[in-house]
């Protein structure tokens, strides 16, 4: 030790340290101050090295962190709890275990103070629902009542929140009925846990009885809707959250967005972008993709253009949502130009950009350029071609008349081809007037979706196009003989930021009276006008 600091204790030594480690910014600065601490002969201090492991775990160095601690003999509480906490802060699950166990062992000694406390199991059972191992959070869950630790409502919603990630609801929920405090974060990962498997009436029951909602319960509630489809309750819950005075933050609106695209919502849509330019959320990269997604789908793919362009930072998701956008509307040769533009930048393209590009080139009839993006996937960015993928290159090939080598490329995919892939090549048949590879087609239809009645018409339409009326007679029997019925049309109208939904046939609407008044009226003045328009005609010819 110098001599100039030889007046110094021990404590006042560790004091020195603690501004600089507060100060430290960077790994090479603390790996300065850290042989400062070896050269005080300070290694084997529990509050210095703490200090360096939580800096540690702030820079994501939790390799060096670890090795400040093997190198410490006797390890206190708070190292202990420090290092357990670094681990599960950079999901290092099972090192985080291995920790627990040796201070579990370093507690069984007569000798020691070392215990786990309201401090330590939070993070080891955050790393039990890491691993979904159930089981060892079991055991987890009767140490804390066996060291008296239960009551801790920290403690509870981390047991809580590992049975949910675990799918073991019924434990969540005996749990949840028996716990001292419940909070909102122990509702929302109740009601999490029932949106997470796809049980969304549970969901709600428990987001109607909930005390105290908050953004995340919302936010919750509207994610969970449009996971599994009901679109309109997903914005039903939207605006009821303004009603109440609860505003929308940047994770609602990514979560309310795609609803809006599907219902084909455009004015709720644009009122979410005024929203988001409003309270700065544009800068979110994730809000101005489903913002670009949802003008895109609703038929306003400038709209996408434009706020593309305007986006400070693009990530894979900005370039491939306007990439398929461009295709979906066919602008196939926007979309491929700017496929070579993403190639230019550092964004490395993804499977998901190459159904786009696959697809703009279908739109187009771009064979050639088709088949060497197909081959591009794998051979220069590793990407195994999915199903969707060859679903583009068959729909591609199909449109092109290509239909022995749309056959072909079926019957050598390396997973089983979808009822989408038979249907785009069954639909390609009449374009081409195929009916050997048709009825190829429609045999593998039928394995996969018999009661489908779109497909026997479809190939119905084939023969009476080739004039084979005996095959028409023949389909029409078995659509018949099957009792089958086409599935009614329905189409959405959004009036007033409400969208709603009309069906084929459907009069349970409560207005729907009112609108085949309309209707009629509208018919009577065509009527009339048709009447006058006959009568004019009449008079003015010779």
């Amino acid at each position: 030790m110098d001599a100039k600091y030889g007046f110094l204790t021990v404590k006042g030594l560790e004091d020195m340290f603690i501004p600089m480690l507060r100060n430290c910014k960077s790994t090479g600065f603390m790996k300065k101050i850290h042989a400062q601490i070896v050269k005080f002969s300070l290694s084997q201090s529990n509050y210095l090295v703490t200090k360096m492991i939580e800096i540690c775990d702030k820079l994501g160095e939790v390799d060096y962190a670890s090795l400040l601690f093997k190198q410490v003999e006797e390890p206190n509480n708070y190292l202990y709890n420090c290092m357990i906490r670094a681990y599960t802060n950079r999901q290092r699950y099972v090192p985080c275990i291995n920790i627990y166990k040796q201070m579990m062992e370093q507690t069984q000694s007569d000798e020691t103070t070392i215990s786990p406390d309201e401090y330590t199991y939070p993070f080891v059972i955050r790393s039990c629902g890491g691993l979904l191992c159930v089981n060892l959070g079991k055991q987890f869950h009767g140490q804390v009542c066996k060291f008296g630790l239960k009551s801790s409502s920290v403690i509870e919603n981390s047991l809580l929140d590992m049975y949910v990630k675990c799918d073991q609801m019924s434990y969540a929920h005996k749990l949840f009925e028996e716990m001292s405090e419940r909070d909102v974060i122990s509702w929302n990962s109740l009601i999490s846990g029932h949106i997470k498997l796809r049980q969304v009436r549970k969901a709600r029951a428990l987001f109607e009885e909930m005390p105290n909602k908050t953004v995340v319960s919302w936010t919750a509630m509207i994610a969970g809707y449009t996971k599994t489809g009901c679109y309109g309750d997903a914005l039903d819950v939207f605006r009821r959250m303004q009603m109440v005075g609860m505003k929308p933050d940047w994770i609602s609106l990514v979560a309310v967005l795609p609803a809006c695209a599907q219902l084909g919502a455009l004015e709720l849509g644009k009122w979410i972008h005024f929203y988001a330019e409003k309270y700065g959320y544009l800068r979110k990269t994730s809000v101005c993709n489903a913002l670009m997604e949802m003008y895109a789908k609703c038929g306003s793919v400038n709209q996408a253009w434009q706020l593309f362009n305007e986006m400070s930072e693009r990530d894979v998701i900005s370039w491939s949502t306007m990439i398929g956008g461009l295709a979906n509307h066919g602008r196939a040769h926007e979309a491929l130009k700017l496929f070579h533009e993403m190639q230019r930048s550092v964004v490395e393209p993804n499977e998901i950009t190459f159904v786009g590009l696959l697809c703009a080139c279908a739109h187009a009839g771009l064979v050639k350029d088709g088949l060497r993006y197909f081959d591009s996937m794998k051979n220069d960015y590793n990407i195994e071609p999915r199903i969707e993928h060859y679903g583009c290159l068959v729909d591609l090939l199909g449109r092109t008349g290509r239909l022995e080598r749309a056959l072909a490329l079926i019957k050598s995919m390396p997973v089983k081809p979808d009822s989408a892939i038979w249907g785009s090549l069954l639909s390609s048949c009449r374009t081409h007037r195929n009916l050997e590879i048709a009825v190829i087609a429609m045999e593998h239809l039928l394995e996969l979706e018999p009661e489908d009645t779109g497909n026997y018409i479809l190939l119905a339409n084939i023969y009476a196009d080739l004039g084979k009326w005996d095959g028409v007679s023949r389909m029409r029997k078995f659509i018949r003989s099957k009792c089958m019925k086409k599935t009614p049309g329905c189409s959405l109208i959004e009036v007033n930021s409400v969208v709603q939904e009309f069906l084929s046939g459907d009069d349970s609407k409560p207005f729907s009276k009112d609108i085949h008044q309309v209707l009629e009226l509208l018919a009577f003045h065509q009527s009339k006008e048709n009447d006058l328009v006959d009568i004019t005609l009449e008079y003015l010819s010779p």
